[in-house]
This record gives C-alpha cells, sequence and structure tokens, in this order.
C-alpha cells in the first residue's frame, strides 16, 4: 500500500490546473468511481471530486482541497491531505463500513474562498449528512486540533470518543477549538448550510502557545511572526512548503484518527 507520503508526491510542486488532473488520472488508473463536479465563476473554474465507499443512510464526508497558492509547493497545504486520503480509501475499500457511507470530496479552489466546496454545497442535498471534516497541514506535527468547533454536537462528540478510544486525551493528544479568526477551509461551507463541520489539522505539541497567540492574537501574532512564525505555519503559503518539511508521522496519525473516527460513526 503505497503511504500517504508518497501520494502527496502527486500534486507537490504543479501547478493547480496540473494537481487537479494528476488527481483525476489517480482515480481512474485505479479504477476508482468517481464523481466530478465542475464549478465556475469570475475567478476560477476546475473540479472537485468525490468518491463514496460504504453503505447506509448517514454520511461522513472528508474533504481535501487539491490546490495551492501560486508560487508555493503546496506540501502540507495540502497535498499531504490529499495523501492522506487517498491511502485512507484504500484502506476504507478493502473493508467498506455497512452503516455509514464515507464521502472523500477532493475540492478545487479552495484558495479562492471555498469556491469548489461552495459550488458543491450548492449542489449538493446535505440532508443525510452527519458530519464533514476539513483536512488542512496534516503533515507537521504530533497532536490532532479540530477547530471551528464553537457549539458541542453529537458528531464533534463521537469525532472526540474516536480520539480518546486511539488513548488520546483531550487537550494533550488532541485539542479542540472555538473558530479560527484569520484561517479557515472548505468546511466552512457546509457550517454555512447547517451542517456540523469542522477542520482538522496536525501541530507539533511543543508549539501549542505559541500557536494559539499567533492564531487568536493576530496584531500580537503578526508582529512576533515577523521574527519567527511557530511549526507548522513557518512554511504556510511559501515557497518553503515542500515535500522534505512533511513528517510521515503525522500523516500516518490523521490516517488512524480518521479510521478511529469511521469506526465510531459506524458502530451506531
Amino acid at each position: 500500500m503505497t503511504s500517504p507520503l508518497a501520494l502527496s508526491r502527486l500534486l507537490e510542486g504543479r501547478t493547480n490546473a496540473e494537481r487537479e488532473g494528476a488527481l483525476a488520472r489517480y482515480l481512474e488508473s485505479r479504477g476508482v468511481p468517481f464523481a466530478r463536479h465542475p464549478f465556475a465563476d469570475f475567478e476560477a473554474r476546475g473540479e472537485s471530486f468525490s468518491v463514496d465507499v460504504g453503505s447506509g443512510e448517514r454520511v461522513l464526508v472528508l474533504i481535501a482541497h487539491h490546490d495551492a497558492v501560486p508560487g508555493s509547493p503546496g506540501a502540507n497545504d495540502n497535498a499531504a491531505a490529499v495523501g492522506i486520503l487517498l491511502q485512507l480509501l484504500e484502506r476504507v475499500a478493502q473493508a467498506p463500513p455497512s452503516r455509514v457511507r464515507v464521502r472523500f470530496l477532493f475540492t478545487g479552489a479552495e484558495e479562492l474562498g471555498y469556491l469548489g466546496a461552495r459550488a458543491y454545497v450548492g449542489d449538493t442535498a446535505l440532508g443525510d449528512v452527519a458530519g464533514v471534516l476539513s483536512l488542512e497541514l496534516c503533515g507537521i506535527g504530533d497532536s490532532l486540533v479540530v477547530w471551528d468547533a464553537e457549539d458541542r454536537t453529537p458528531f464533534l462528540d463521537r469525532v472526540g470518543g474516536a480520539f480518546q478510544g486511539l488513548g488520546l486525551a483531550r487537550d494533550a493528544g488532541y485539542h479542540v477549538v472555538g473558530r479560527i479568526p484569520l484561517f479557515g477551509s472548505d468546511h466552512r461551507a457546509f457550517a454555512a448550510a447547517g451542517v456540523p463541520a469542522y477542520g482538522l489539522t496536525v501541530v507539533p505539541a511543543t508549539e501549542a502557545e505559541a500557536l494559539r497567540e499567533f492564531i487568536f492574537s493576530p496584531i500580537r501574532g503578526a508582529f512576533r511572526s515577523l521574527l519567527r512564525r511557530p511549526r507548522p505555519f513557518d512554511t504556510y503559503h511559501t515557497a518553503r512548503d515542500s515535500g522534505a518539511t512533511l513528517e510521515p508521522g503525522a500523516l500516518e496519525r490523521t490516517v488512524r484518527a480518521l479510521e478511529a473516527v469511521i469506526a465510531e460513526l459506524a458502530s451506531g
């Protein structure tokens, strides 16, 4: 089975059109049935791709955007997340869950105000969606973070229960934080439609306090970031966001965490 790190290299360092094409060719070459979701407006045009695995009335949506900002290799943002979902897709397809459908959604133009995700939400019935996790910056660190978690929901409780089942303690192995003021991701398109939807990121535990200040105190964090941005934001949206900075353990940790979430939802 190909590692998430190796799969992330399908996209790293390519233009957004090349990234989109490489992902479609990968799915086609492996005979994976997938749906295309084209979008277009004055900013951009492109396609998102979705793959459903499993059966049941409820749907768990897992998202990784395949685009990157111009000038960045886009390894941690967000080729790593695509690699994670591609390996997870292969694992889940070997033993599809019978009580939940897992929808792997690879979106385009996230960097342009979640354009691909917003188009998908506008064109798709969401009544069967139990919850959404959007993967961002999942290739560096050892601590999971669920963010934009302003309100407690049954889905959020199930995610926390899945992580605890892996032996991860809250506020140690994983963290749950409220709405992030300056950063966002595709889950917000679903949240705006009333669906329980959160971001999922991996960060170094040693950077927890610096990250909290950087993210939740924008003015003070911006001043300090002139000297040093905390990881993983030291490479975020820069030419330094290369595959050499990715940590295989972070990617594997995310795969295991998502497997646990799927198992938790499939348990009833």
